[in-house]
C-alpha cells in the first residue's frame, strides 16, 4: 500500500460534507474539551471536600438522574422550538450551573446543583444529533455520526489529560474552564449554526442550503400538520423503534461496565489506580487512529451485519476480561470491545435516524438518548451487587449473555425491517396521492418522509434492510444508531 493511501482515505472520509456539519463538529468538539465534571466528580467530592464514596456515589447518581430526566423534555423541546434554541438554551445553563457547582459547600447544595447539571448537560444532545440528520445527506450520515464520535473522544481525550493537570492545583479552575468552553460553544452555535429543523410548510432552512434532511420535510406534504404533533406518546407507541431502543439498552449496560466494573475488578485482583488508567487510555486512543478508517471500509455494509457482529464483540470482548491476569490481557480485550464500539456507534446512530418520523427526530433521539442514561444509573449498581455477591467472573459472563442477547435481538428486528420493505413504498405511493396524513404509526411516516425526500435518495433512505442498500449502490452500509 502506498504512503498516500491513507492520506486519501482521510481526505475521502471528510470531504463531501456541508459545512454546518463543520460548524456542529466544531461546536462538539469544544464541548467535549470541557469534560471536567463528569471526569472529576468522585475525586472532587472525597478529596477536595473530604466527604465520604457514599455521598459521592450518591451526586454522581443525581448527575446521571438528570440527564434521564432531560433527555425526553429536550426532545420534545427540539421538536417544538427548534434544534438551535434548544442547544443555546442547554449549554448556557450548563455554563451557569458548572460554575456555580464549584462555589457550593454544604452537601445539599451540591447535590442539588449536581442534579442541574446533569439535567443541562445532557439536554443538548437530541437536538445535536437530530440537526446532523436534517444538515447530512442520508447517504453520508454513517461517515457522519462516526467523525462526530471522533470529535467526542477526541476532546474527552484531552480533557482528561488537562484537567488531570489543573486538579492539581485548582478544582475551582477545572469548573470555570469547562463554564467557559461549553459558553464558547455556545457562541459557535449562535454565529454559525441556522436553524435546521423542518418547517410545516415543508421548506426547512437547511433543505435551501442543500442539507439531506431538509429536503425530506418537503416531501412529507400533507402529513406535515400531524407530523408536527409527533410527542412521546407516538414514540412509546412506535414498537419497531422502542425494539431499537431495548437493544441499545442492553449494548449501553455492557459497555459501561467499562468505567464501572473493570475497574473495581481490577482492583480487587490487586491492580493499581495507574493500571487502570493505563488500560482504558486503549479505548481512547484506538478510536481516535481507528474511527475514520474503520467507518470507511464498513460504511456500505449489511447493517444487520454489523451491528450482530458488533454486539457479539462487546458482549465476548468484556468476557474475556475474567481470564484476564496481566495488564496486557486487560489491553487485549480492551481492543476487542473498543473495535466493537467504533462499528455499533456510528450505525446505530443511522438507524435511529431512518426510523424517526421529520418532524419528530427531536423526540426520538431524546429516547434513545435516554435508553444510555438509564444504562450508566443500573450498570454502577449491576456490577457493585454482582462483584459483591457472586464475584467478577459473574459479571463478565452477564456481559457475554447480553452481548448474545442483543445480537439475536437486532438479527430479528433487522430481518421484520427488511420484510418491511413493501410497506414503505405503498406508505410512498399514499404519500404522493397526498394521503400520507393517515400513516399508521410513526415508523410509517418516518419511511414516508424520508423515501420521498428526493428522487435519487428514494431508495437508500428507504433501504434499512440489506436488499435494497446492496442493490441501490449509494445506501450506507447501515440503518442502525451512540
Amino acid at each position: 500500500m502506498s504512503a498516500a493511501s491513507p492520506i486519501r482515505a482521510v481526505r475521502e472520509s471528510v470531504s463531501g460534507l456541508p459545512s454546518t456539519f463543520w460548524w456542529l463538529w466544531t461546536s462538539t468538539l469544544v464541548n467535549r474539551l470541557g469534560a471536567f465534571v463528569a471526569t472529576f466528580m468522585a475525586l472532587y467530592l472525597t478529596l477536595e471536600r473530604g466527604y465520604s464514596a457514599s455521598f459521592a456515589g450518591l451526586v454522581v447518581a443525581l448527575h446521571g438522574l438528570g440527564g434521564v430526566v432531560s433527555s425526553l423534555g429536550a426532545g420534545v423541546m427540539t421538536d417544538r422550538l427548534g434544534r438551535r434554541p434548544t442547544m443555546l438554551v442547554a449549554q448556557v445553563a450548563t455554563a451557569g450551573s458548572v460554575a456555580l457547582l464549584g462555589f457550593m459547600e454544604h452537601p445539599v447544595a451540591i447535590a442539588a446543583v449536581a442534579l442541574l447539571v446533569g439535567m443541562a448537560s445532557n439536554a443538548s444532545r437530541p437536538a445535536v444529533q437530530a440537526m446532523l440528520a436534517d444538515i447530512v445527506p442520508p447517504e453520508d450520515r454513517v461517515r457522519a455520526f462516526a467523525l462526530n464520535y471522533w470529535a467526542i473522544n477526541l476532546g474527552f481525550a484531552v480533557s482528561s489529560v488537562a484537567a488531570g493537570v489543573i486538579a492539581e492545583y485548582s478544582y475551582l479552575a477545572g469548573f470555570l474552564g469547562e463554564a467557559a468552553l461549553t459558553l464558547a460553544c455556545a457562541v459557535v452555535v449562535y454565529l454559525k449554526l441556522p436553524e435546521s429543523r423542518p418547517e410545516p410548510d415543508g421548506v426547512g432552512r437547511a433543505g435551501r442550503g442543500g442539507g439531506g434532511g431538509g429536503a425530506g420535510a418537503a416531501a412529507a406534504g400533507g402529513s406535515a400538520e400531524k407530523a408536527e404533533k409527533v410527542g412521546l406518546g407516538t414514540v412509546v407507541r412506535d414498537g419497531r423503534f422502542m425494539g431499537v431502543v431495548g437493544l441499545s439498552f442492553l449494548i449501553s449496560l455492557i459497555f459501561t461496565q467499562g468505567s464501572v466494573g473493570l475497574p473495581v475488578a481490577m482492583g480487587s485482583a490487586g491492580f493499581s489506580p495507574g493500571d487502570y488508567g493505563l488500560v482504558i487510555a486503549v479505548n481512547g486512543v484506538l478510536i481516535v487512529l481507528l474511527q475514520l478508517p474503520v467507518t470507511r471500509l464498513v460504511e456500505r455494509r449489511d447493517p444487520k451485519q454489523l451491528l450482530v457482529v458488533s454486539s457479539l464483540l462487546a458482549g465476548y470482548g468484556f468476557a474475556m476480561t475474567a481470564f484476564a491476569g496481566s495488564i496486557a490481557a486487560y489491553a487485549l480485550t480492551v481492543c476487542v470491545w473498543t473495535l466493537a464500539e467504533i462499528i455499533n456507534s456510528p450505525t446505530q446512530m443511522d438507524l435511529v435516524v431512518r426510523l424517526s418520523p421529520v418532524h419528530g427526530r427531536g423526540s426520538y433521539q431524546g429516547m434513545y438518548t435516554m435508553s444510555w442514561a438509564v444504562a450508566a444509573l443500573i450498570a454502577p449498581l449491576m456490577s457493585g451487587l454482582v462483584i459483591d455477591r457472586l464475584g467478577a467472573a459473574w459479571l463478565w459472563g452477564a456481559t457475554g449473555v447480553l452481548g448474545t442477547t442483543a445480537a439475536v435481538g437486532y438479527w430479528a428486528l433487522m430481518r421484520k425491517l427488511s420484510q418491511g420493505l413493501g410497506t414503505g413504498a405503498t406508505a410512498k405511493t399514499s404519500a404522493t396521492a397526498g394521503t400520507a396524513g393517515t400513516s399508521a404509526t410513526a415508523g410509517t411516516t418516518a419511511v414516508t418522509a424520508e423515501t420521498t425526500s428526493a428522487a435519487t435518495a428514494a431508495a437508500p433512505e428507504a433501504a434499512v434492510g440489506p436488499g435494497v442498500a446492496a442493490a441501490s449502490g449509494t445506501a450506507p452500509g447501515q440503518g442502525p444508531a451512540a
